[in-house]
């Protein structure tokens, strides 16, 4: 079980799909296994770093490590989750150029 400081470290096998066409730039893991990410936990994905050509999707099995967040670690992202996304949101639009 895990405490309020301490962390478990969880390894699931995965499909990674990168996706390098016009219609859509993306990178998605799926867990094979049915594994969820909480709030605050760490996922590294094992293996070479995927390149796919342009116009294509490729899909490779893979194996992650989940880094379960400890549970003081899962409380303190959810009550500055919030603030850290409207800091990513601080931006404007204007035709006139600053230096």
């Amino acid at each position: 079980m895990m405490g309020w400081l301490t962390k478990e470290i969880e390894h699931a096998p995965c499909t990674v799909e990168v996706s390098h066409c016009f219609e859509s730039l993306h990178a998605h893991v799926r867990f094979d296994n049915g594994a969820t990410v909480n709030p605050g936990d760490e996922v590294r994905v094992q293996g070479p770093e995927i390149m796919a050509p342009f116009g294509e999707i490729v899909r490779e099995a893979r194996q992650a490590t989940i880094v379960r967040a400890s549970k003081l670690e899962q409380l303190w992202t959810r009550l500055t989750g919030d603030v850290e996304v409207m800091e990513l949101c601080e931006f404007s639009f204007s035709e006139e150029a600053t230096l």
